[in-house]
């Protein structure tokens, strides 16, 4: 490496007004003493409807960059415009709620450098002082995307570097619907993991309802899995078994003359797989609007202004 070397760090942020200026000061503590590599800090502006953006266009320093999206259309879009827009030998995506330690930074650097590594993850041994449900619900979720897909990302993060061999390979992907971790995680190249706590939040508290990582767990689980829409052939298998076995009951009892009205069980099997065809519905549904969505190939995200970027 020489002093030519070129370091990008893309955050994405929403809404960060009370944490983005304390994180950016402790990302530039951290790296002002590595003098021999040059730094672009890219800050995608997901859409904020707070006072972002002032503080972003206001914040002093040349190698500062920002990104502004028209709305918001998601942290996984503005990931993808901050990687998309690099220019780094390596890029480094950090959070903007300062969760993710800057003073990680040149540690991951180091260990690009030294052991000629194409990704540095950063792994949760520590989630922070998260609801019980929602752990409970991280473990059940990534335990079943590993089964049904074969994807790991357990305890995984967006806090990586990445090389720009590893960014090129992810912008081959076009989908709309895109997951950044997921893809770097099944991409290949040369890994090396660094373990690290999740700090709190500066201030203020996480966007992330239960409603939105609902749908967001729906997302990546109906990306990367055809799990879901395999259930519902299982699904028929198995009621198809249940009615077989139901007839020959009932056979077998109306052979014996000890039949008996049956009005209650066949209201109850009516709404039985009454629900499993909705449910079975709604599966295929989600599978639909998403080849709807990707076959309108409409933009990931529209930038409605931009700062520091020379203009080629």
């Amino acid at each position: 490496m020489n002093k030519e070397t070129l370091i990008s760090i893309v955050i994405p942020v929403y809404n960060e007004e009370q944490n983005l200026k304390k994180v950016l000061d402790g990302i530039f503590y951290h790296i002002n003493n590595l003098k021999d590599i040059n730094f672009e800090i890219i800050v995608v502006d997901d859409g904020s409807i707070d006072n972002t953006w002032n503080i972003i266009s206001d914040y002093q320093n040349r190698i500062l960059k920002g990104i502004r999206f028209s709305r918001n259309f998601g942290k996984e879009s503005a990931i993808a415009a901050g990687l998309h827009y690099s220019r780094g030998d390596a890029v480094i995506v950090i959070d903007g709620d300062g969760q993710h330690p800057a003073e990680l930074i040149p540690e991951m650097i180091k260990i690009w450098r030294e052991k000629k590594v194409d990704i540095v993850e950063c792994v949760k041994i520590y989630r922070g002082n998260e609801p019980f449900f929602y752990k409970i619900g991280s473990i059940i979720f990534y335990s079943l995307l590993k089964f049904s897909s074969g994807l790991d990302i357990k305890n995984s993060s967006d806090f990586k570097l990445i090389s720009k061999k590893v960014v090129d390979a992810y912008k081959q992907f076009n989908e709309s619907l895109i997951f950044y971790r997921g893809i770097i995680s099944d991409i290949g190249f040369t890994k090396f993991q660094i373990p690290f706590s999740v700090k709190e939040r500066i201030a203020d508290r996480t966007k992330w309802s239960f409603w939105a990582r609902v749908k967001y767990a729906i997302n990546i689980a109906t990306s990367y899995s055809s799990l879901p829409i395999n259930l519902i052939t299982y699904m028929g298998i198995l009621t198809l078994i249940i009615s077989i076995i139901g007839i020959v009951h009932t056979f077998y009892k109306k052979i014996e003359g000890s039949a008996v009205s049956g009005f209650t069980t066949v209201i109850i099997l009516i709404l039985f797989l009454g629900s499993l065809l909705m449910i079975s519905i709604g599966i295929i549904g989600i599978y639909i609007a998403k080849i709807f969505i990707e076959v309108k190939h409409r933009p990931r995200y529209i930038i409605k202004e931009s700062l520091n970027f020379k203009k080629e």
